[in-house]
């Protein structure tokens, strides 16, 4: 089991954290977009980008080369098709408690690899997330991209309630 922070250093970027060590990092090109771009330690980058017309599948691309995509359910999960080993599993973000105070990655099986719960930083008015991982999520190679995934996973949740509330009232 490893535990990671995702704290937003200012209104668009994140960064992952291991230990006080910055393993990835999550920077959106405007605030409220789902336009961003993914970074690792190892120096490699992503770019996480709306796919059609009306922008409801999201890919994360190693240039040309989609590697995770991701769309929101008629149910409020999302749920993540990878690409990244010739497997394509597939994963599901959803809010977990009685008042959605968490969120967790589940594999196909319905194991939870992942849980997140947000946190807010009302110091540096920001948001930030705490990480708890299971063992066999630590054995995943591309653990950190999936990780920052899985932040932009509730970012997206948390913009998509948002509008909701917002174009309700």
């Amino acid at each position: 089991m490893a535990e990671y922070q995702a704290t937003a250093t200012d209104t668009k970027v994140f960064q992952l954290l291991s230990e006080e060590t910055v393993v990835g990092m999550l920077q959106y090109t405007e605030w409220y977009t789902f336009k961003a771009a993914a970074a690792l330690a190892d120096g490699s980058s992503f770019q996480i980008t709306p796919k059609g017309f009306w922008g409801t599948t999201i890919e994360l691309k190693d240039q040309d080369k989609v590697l995770l995509s991701f769309k929101m359910n008629w149910d409020g999960s999302i749920i993540i098709k990878s690409r990244l080993t010739a497997d394509g599993r597939a994963f599901v973000v959803k809010s977990k408690g009685t008042f959605k105070q968490s969120f967790v990655l589940l594999d196909k099986d319905g194991q939870e690899l992942v849980v997140v719960k947000p946190g807010y930083k009302w110091n540096k008015i920001s948001p930030e997330y705490q990480i708890s991982t299971t063992d066999s999520f630590e054995e995943l190679a591309a653990k950190h991209l999936l990780l920052l995934t899985t932040v932009h996973c509730i970012n997206y949740y948390m913009t998509m309630a948002v509008s909701t509330i917002l174009m309700a009232s």
